[in-house]
């Protein structure tokens, strides 16, 4: 077995995960994103190259219908690259965004590489964030799984579709039908 160098596009959209404290007015927001010199720079990846594009900075609660699509037509643009793609999401709408990329895609039936959206409950600033475990596990997956759309989050890999987000739980888990 050789060692080989994979490449893997990372898509920020915003979200909890890239919120950052702003002393000057006590806010916590979106604004340009920071997850390279947070978290990347903090890993050895020697057989990884990571491409990083932000195009959204905002709060997945705000996310439209427009959002999606600029989203979807991002996805679809980097899948001519045939790399896998991970998207930095806001937990609150992640699951409909992930849904919609699926449906859009065809059920993901013709899909030749993985798709794996993260993200965190706190922002990945914070002591106690799990942005650093999501973000990491989200990299390894993106280099061992079948083609597909998917959630990581929290030591799990969902499959979409069927994912939701349990806000009591503060993670995810597969929908009980």
């Amino acid at each position: 077995m050789e060692n080989h160098v994979q490449d893997i596009q990372l898509i920020s959209t915003g979200g909890t995960i890239e919120k950052s404290y702003s002393e000057s007015d006590g806010s916590l927001k979106n604004r340009d994103s920071f997850i390279r010199q947070t978290i990347i720079d903090r890993l050895r990846l020697p057989y990884t190259k990571l491409h990083i594009m932000n195009i959204i900075n905002k709060d997945s609660l705000y996310f439209t219908d427009y959002d999606r699509q600029v989203l979807l037509k991002t996805i679809k643009a980097q899948l001519e690259k045939n790399i896998p793609l991970i998207v930095l999401h806001g937990t609150d709408t992640m699951a409909k965004s992930a849904q919609f990329v699926y449906d859009a895609l065809d059920g993901a039936k013709d899909l030749q590489v993985p798709i794996i959206f993260t993200g965190a409950m706190k922002p990945m600033g914070f002591v106690d964030s799990d942005a650093f475990q999501n973000v990491t596990e989200s990299l390894y997956a993106a280099r061992i799984v079948e083609a597909g759309v998917y959630i990581s989050f929290h030591g799990q890999l969902f499959k979409v579709p069927g994912v939701r987000k349990n806000h009591a739980k503060r993670t995810f888990e597969y929908t009980q039908d």
